[in-house]
């Protein structure tokens, strides 16, 4: 038969619709070619197939006219994830292979000259959307790496293949489906970083713990070598285990980006972009093969980094509005729209001046007033706003700091967010930070009192709206950390104090 049909998915951000990979082979000239909307990648399969069917000693239809359509033809193709299904394509349309045997499996996959299959990006998304829209007993087959990736969503409707004959013998009868089963890779141990390497720094360890507790955004403001990157790249340590579906939604993020390694299955991620990153590398943005996820959106359900903070390019730093208050990312180019999920924990750190030393105790600042003015600048009002802490971070003399003991170790720190976070997952679902403002009201009801005296302290600071309920979620957090049952007074003002740096709201 001179047509041959298979299915295979293509990636349009999060989703990864299904694709129908039509070959045809008619008289004429002989051609090929390549339509459906395909990019530069796709459209160069033409030399990639040609070869691997040639070294791999398969027959090639070079005297024929060869026409792949791409199915639906308005929906952009990229990568070289369509290689395999237009290679069994071929050989079905040349009787090389049972078109029957094609279907019940979706195919993806690059090759190379030789034949061999190369991993493919997103193969979790790939996976995920499969086996939403899968019937029953639809199999899909990837690459070995991409496959052991795919398997930790779905590991009895996967197949993983080294070579393009591994995929015939198992078409053809020759191998059964448990010879190509993905292996389920084991976890490897998270690196060592513990909070115990922290000395001193009270108030700043106390921060990172609320933070880590209740989700809360968090900014540390001090000289350079006071510490704030150590305790920033530590706080993954302390924060909850992710749930399976957190895991997966995170390992999904990754893959897209072909930064997801199976051994690091269920371990939060830490994202640290240099602050000379563009805005499109840091919200996401229009790549070479479609709409790439950036850095908060990678991060997902992990922790971003931003050292430097005052550096990073204004467009980028205001970018980051939408992601802080609504946990996802809307990018639109030309004709392409995507949304991608961005539920971090923002860390930033920055310096208290141009110089770094105000307000260090062994060394004078240089700076003038107006210069520690346009570097506070950088940062707007309305993105201070969307970070719950601003704490500052003191410089430690040297003698001082070799005096004190070790901090307490991230396992202690650990077990306490724990608890909290177990509290309010039983509450209210999520953590206190994702709380709207209706389940404000019902989970932070403040007494009179606390009431009264929480109105009075914002009216005379002058916060806002916004400042008000961040200041409500993190006293939430504080009384799940001290087990108690109602927001009291002194919770208020804790929250208050640990969001004093960089002036009031």
């Amino acid at each position: 038969m001179p047509l041959a049909v298979v299915a295979s998915r293509a990636l349009l951000g999060m989703q990864a619709p299904a694709v129908q990979v039509e070959v045809h082979l008619s008289g004429g000239l002989p051609g090929f070619c390549i339509v459906g909307l395909p990019d530069t990648e796709v459209r160069e399969a033409r030399e990639r197939v040609r070869s691997a069917l040639l070294n791999s000693s398969l027959p090639y239809p070079s005297a024929r006219r060869i026409v792949v359509n791409l199915a639906p033809a308005d929906l952009p193709k990229e990568s070289g994830r369509f290689d395999l299904p237009i290679a069994l394509g071929l050989l079905a349309a040349q009787g090389a292979i049972d078109p029957l045997r094609l279907q019940g499996h979706e195919f993806a996959g690059e090759l190379s000259l030789a034949g061999e299959l190369r991993p493919v990006h997103g193969a979790l998304a790939m996976t995920c959307a499969a086996r939403a829209s899968r019937a029953a007993g639809t199999r899909l087959v990837l690459p070995l790496p991409s496959a052991c990736e795919a398997a930790l969503a779905a590991p009895d409707a996967v197949l993983g293949a080294r070579h393009l004959h591994d995929v015939l013998a198992y078409l053809g009868g020759q191998l059964d489906a448990a010879a190509l089963r993905a292996p389920v890779v084991a976890p490897a141990p998270a690196p060592v970083t513990d909070l115990a390497d922290v000395r001193g720094q009270a108030q700043a360890r106390r921060a990172l713990e609320i933070a880590a507790a209740g989700e809360h955004h968090l900014l540390l403001v001090g000289p350079p070598g006071s510490g704030k990157s150590m305790m920033a790249r530590r706080l993954v340590g302390v924060l909850p285990p992710l749930e399976h579906d957190q895991a997966l939604e995170s390992a999904a993020m990754l893959s897209l980006s072909g930064a997801f390694e199976a051994s690091a299955w269920g371990r939060r991620s830490l994202r640290s972009p240099h602050h000379g990153c563009s805005a499109a590398a840091l919200l996401g943005g229009l790549g070479s093969g479609g709409l790439r996820p950036g850095e908060v959106s990678l991060a997902h359900h992990g922790v971003l980094f931003l050292d430097e903070l005052p550096e990073f390019d204004r467009r980028a730093l205001e970018g980051l509005r939408e992601p802080l208050e609504m946990a996802r990312v809307h990018l639109a180019r030309a004709a392409q729209r995507a949304e991608f999920p961005a539920r971090f924990l923002l860390v930033a750190a920055m310096n208290p001046c141009p110089c770094g030393h105000l307000g260090h105790p062994g060394r004078a600042c240089r700076c003038s007033a107006e210069q520690i003015a346009r570097y506070r600048a950088r940062l707007s009002g309305p993105l201070l706003d969307r970070i719950d802490l601003r704490v500052e971070v003191a410089a430690l003399a040297p003698d001082a700091l070799l005096e004190l003991p070790a901090g307490e170790a991230s396992a202690a720190v650990a077990q306490r967010v724990q608890r909290a976070a177990l509290r309010q997952r039983q509450r209210q679902g999520r953590p206190n930070a994702a709380l709207g403002a209706a389940e404000l009201e019902r989970h932070c009801a403040l007494r009179t009192e606390a009431r009264s005296w929480l109105g009075t302290t914002l009216t005379r600071l002058g916060s806002s709206a916004r400042a008000t309920h961040r200041i409500l979620r993190v006293a939430r957090s504080i009384a799940d950390l001290c087990e108690a049952a109602h927001v009291e007074r002194e919770h208020l003002a804790e929250a208050m104090q640990l969001r004093r740096a960089l002036g009031a709201d």
